[in-house]
């Protein structure tokens, strides 16, 4: 399963289960929010870990560029589209 895929289904999973969705908007108070919010989606079943997170928020914005006006220098100026873990609460809340 892709980290697309993983973080879609645990949000939903989340929009659904309050007890879910407490644990996961709990891990935002650790002292290292990403991580802590990592080892709750394995805990959940998904193997989500940091640089997954991060590598799919920037793959996901590099190929959006590279679509937009041959992705040159002109590309517009995307704001927050590759951060997935922000995305993802976002949604939640």
């Amino acid at each position: 399963m892709d980290i697309y895929t993983a973080l879609d289904e645990l949000q939903q999973k989340a929009k659904h289960d309050p007890e879910i969705k407490a644990a996961l908007l709990a891990t935002r108070s650790e002292s290292n929010p990403v991580d802590a919010f990592c080892s709750k989606c394995r805990e959940y079943g998904y193997e989500i870990y940091e640089m997954d997170l991060i590598s799919a928020g920037e793959d996901f914005y590099a190929s959006m560029r590279r679509s937009t006006n041959g992705g040159g220098e002109n590309s517009p100026k995307l704001q927050g589209e590759d951060d997935f873990y922000e995305l993802f609460f976002a949604a939640l809340e």
